[in-house]
């Protein structure tokens, strides 16, 4: 067995990944972000394979990254996380009857889907979990690409699902976490109840257009990302920045309302239990305001959480807060004793 643990995530601004040793204290002890230009990928998607296996490739240069066989961490839009309830059976017949269950419930057709599904309780012969439900197509595209930079998948695991380990790490007795991850166009919420996740949401929210990536660290190597990215890496973050400048404090107030309208579903649910604290990452919560307006707003205690906190403050010195911000799903993914 492999002594460390590899998380990448492709999202639309960059490919980053972290390395973490394996045991009771991990530590992170390698970790890396790059850019990448427009329109080369989504979310949790490659649209230009080559190119960000390119980036891949520079990434796992430019960090120190050894492992080579990695978890890949996804948490598109396009994702479908709902509530599912089935009749109590092993779990090798539910993975077999659960095509079947949920075919109606997809907007594509059962084969061309991949499916999962993590039980929370049992009882009077049922089984009650969050089903997640992703395109085989776009996950099989994700592994093509990496193979292309000579990494292997060894799984494929829920962006969310990590975040709710790196809750496992940070909760007191007794304490209800509402995760909140605040990617560059996708933000997830997830409520954690002793270390497990019961309650996932993802909201599609444009909160960076360019205010987050103008905080971003990340060198951009314009021979590592080919021909895409401007003659001048410097350029492209200056334009950025300068779209950031004029970032209205509207989106900050958008996603404020609708973290709030989700957390108040979560707690308006027959036998919710209420949130203790909001802990906030990605690189959205290093955004100027966010945290204050999020906090008024949600009524309990918020803190941002980092990397380093999700692996107990174990960690080489990473290169920017903001990639710190943004490495905590990948850690999560890759934290052992999960899902």
């Amino acid at each position: 067995m492999a002594k460390t643990m590899v998380g990448v995530e492709i999202t639309e601004e960059s490919v980053r990944a972290v390395e973490i040793t394996r045991g009771r204290m991990p530590r992170i002890i390698a970790a890396g972000e790059v850019a990448l230009p427009p329109d080369i990928a989504k979310d949790s998607e490659a649209i230009d394979q080559n190119s960000v296996a390119l980036a891949l490739t520079h990434l796992w240069s430019r960090a120190g990254i050894k492992g080579r066989s990695v978890t890949l961490g996804v948490g598109s839009r396009r994702i479908l996380v709902r509530e599912h309830s089935s009749q109590a059976m092993p779990p090798q017949l539910l993975k077999q009857a659960l095509p079947f269950q949920v075919q109606d419930l997809l907007p594509v057709p059962v084969d061309q889907a991949v499916l999962d599904f993590y039980p929370l309780a049992e009882g009077d012969g049922m089984v009650h979990g969050l089903l997640v439900a992703a395109v085989s197509e776009t996950i099989e595209d994700l592994i093509s690409t990496l193979a292309k930079a000579r990494l292997q998948v060894d799984a494929v695991d829920f962006t969310p699902f990590g975040l709710a380990r790196v809750a496992k790490v940070l909760a007191a007795p007794g304490e209800v976490i509402a995760m909140v991850h605040i990617g560059d166009h996708t933000t997830h919420v997830v409520v954690v109840v002793d270390g497990i996740p019961q309650f996932v949401r993802i909201i599609p929210a444009d909160i960076h257009t360019a205010a987050v990536r103008a905080r971003m660290h990340v060198a951009v190597d314009a021979e590592a990302v080919l021909e895409t990215v401007p003659p001048d890496p410097l350029q492209f973050q200056g334009r950025a920045a300068l779209r950031a400048a004029n970032a209205p404090e509207m989106l900050i107030d958008e996603l404020t309302a609708r973290v709030r309208n989700t957390l108040a579903f979560y707690a308006n649910r027959p036998g919710s239990i209420p949130v203790s604290v909001v802990r906030v990452s990605g690189a959205g919560a290093a955004v100027p305001g966010l945290l204050d307006v999020l906090g008024r707003a949600l009524e309990v205690r918020i803190a941002p959480v980092t990397a380093e906190d999700a692996v107990g403050g174990r960690s080489i010195p990473l290169e920017s807060a903001d990639l710190a911000l943004n490495l905590v799903g990948t850690a999560g993914i890759v934290l052992e004793g999960g899902y």
